[in-house]
């Protein structure tokens, strides 16, 4: 009988151990390409293609709790890049990684350099993360984090500039 209990504890140690080995983190994964792929048609502003990487129910969180549609995602998107002569990641500071967490959820964590030239020849260069929840395949919601502040000023003051000039065209 002690045998018996001892071959019983055994075993539970050794299936719980080969549990424990279950490959959680991924440096490559559909996943991964599928988010490369996203931002790669950010970075030529296709939308459409952007958007074919999206479930119609994604929810897209940007340095928010609430979240926003695909739709408004895409206005915003356009809206901003509209400023930009060009703009896009830098490729070998990236960092992208696959993660299953504990409730088996799939996850993409995105970390990189967002370049940019303005129309006026203002350059930024600013961190992005993207935390991005997939779903058989889709992404089902997307978490932007980064610091707007440059970015968004150097906006307000093209949109000055452009209102001071209509102005005093109208003169």
């Amino acid at each position: 009988m002690k045998r018996l209990i001892i071959v019983l504890l055994l075993f539970v140690l050794v299936v719980s151990c080969q549990e424990q080995r279950k490959q959680r983190y991924f440096a490559e994964s559909n996943e991964t390409k599928t988010l490369e792929a996203g931002i790669a048609a950010y970075e030529s502003a296709d939308w459409d293609k952007w958007r074919s990487h999206f479930s119609d129910t994604a929810k897209i969180y940007v340095n928010s709790k609430d979240p926003v549609t695909l739709d408004a995602r895409v206005e915003e998107l356009t809206g901003m890049t509209a400023f930009f002569s060009s703009y896009g990641f830098e490729k070998d500071k990236s960092y992208i990684e696959m993660v299953i967490d504990k409730e088996d959820e799939t996850w993409v964590y995105f970390w990189g350099q967002h370049n940019g030239k303005m129309v006026n020849g203002t350059e930024l260069s600013i961190p992005v993360h993207l935390a991005v929840q997939f779903t058989e395949g889709k992404i089902t919601a997307e978490h932007v984090y980064f610091d707007g502040t440059e970015m968004n000023a150097a906006i307000s003051a093209m949109q000055e500039a452009s209102a001071t000039e209509t102005e005093m065209a109208e003169e």
